[in-house]
């Protein structure tokens, strides 16, 4: 078994040690801290914040009736929510864009009002919320599992309302992994590419994320964008890392 994880392992890590080495660190800072290179990078931690926030609006709540309910219908929905975890992002981006575009089911109504989303920054936003909920979904709905329902059901047997029951009780329980499931679906809105790029287009200081500065300097210069690329490589380690120390320090919580 040794053999194959190692090769595993390596697989994964010697990627990113290429990177490091190939890194110009002579002209670092310089490409790192250019006009275009902030812009696009400010931009991804702006839109995938946001998006996060959305999927905690939304995903939380779905979470919750996922793990409360079964049946037939609700099979149905939770596996149309987590198809954006197989659904190739170009896809999911022709999708939004026929939903939100200007000809598209909702967005043909919004522009008789006077309201454009496809290639605008509201449009990363909901590229990088359609690809990233799902994450959120599965970790707070298995949490709600786990859990189950024993201690809503005290609770409610002690006078206190469902509305208290879900502040007091059931969210208590799911915090850790809340915190999981919004850090994994920060990193993936903020890595997200296929989608973005389809739905939202690639306009510098509008729509352009880090990824997609990445892949318009990688046509032109490859060398150019390797220090963008090497910041997102830091930012998902730091993602990676923040959720193992929040895992473990709940595992020791429990026992």
């Amino acid at each position: 078994m040794y053999l194959p994880a190692a090769a595993g392992v390596a697989l994964i890590v010697v990627p990113p040690i290429g990177l490091l080495l190939h890194t110009p660190w002579q002209s670092f800072l310089t490409q790192v801290l250019s006009e275009s290179s902030r812009q696009a990078l400010l931009l991804s931690l702006r839109t995938a914040a946001v998006s996060t926030l959305l999927c905690v609006i939304l995903g939380v709540p779905m979470a919750v009736v996922f793990a409360r309910h079964d049946g037939p219908l609700i099979r149905v929905l939770r596996a149309l929510v987590l198809l954006p975890l197989v659904l190739p992002p170009v896809v999911g981006g022709i999708a939004l864009l026929y939903t939100f575009g200007r000809l598209g089911l909702i967005g043909s109504p919004l522009r008789a009002a006077g309201i454009d989303i496809a290639f605008t920054s509201t449009a990363v936003v909901l590229a990088q919320t359609f690809v990233a909920l799902p994450f959120l979904v599965i970790s707070v709905e298995g949490a709600l599992r786990i859990a189950g329902t024993r201690y809503e059901e005290v609770a409610a047997t002690l006078g206190a309302s469902p509305t208290r029951t879900l502040w007091r009780v059931t969210m208590p329980l799911i915090v850790p992994s809340l915190l999981a499931g919004l850090v994994l679906a920060f990193a993936r809105a903020l890595g997200e590419f296929g989608a973005t790029i389809t739905f939202a287009g690639n306009a510098p200081g509008i729509t352009q994320t880090a990824p997609l500065a990445i892949y318009t300097a990688e046509i032109d210069d490859p060398q150019a964008a390797i220090p963008l690329a090497l910041v997102l490589v830091v930012v998902s380690l730091i993602v990676v890392v923040a959720v193992h120390v929040r895992r473990r320090d709940a595992g020791q919580g429990a026992l």
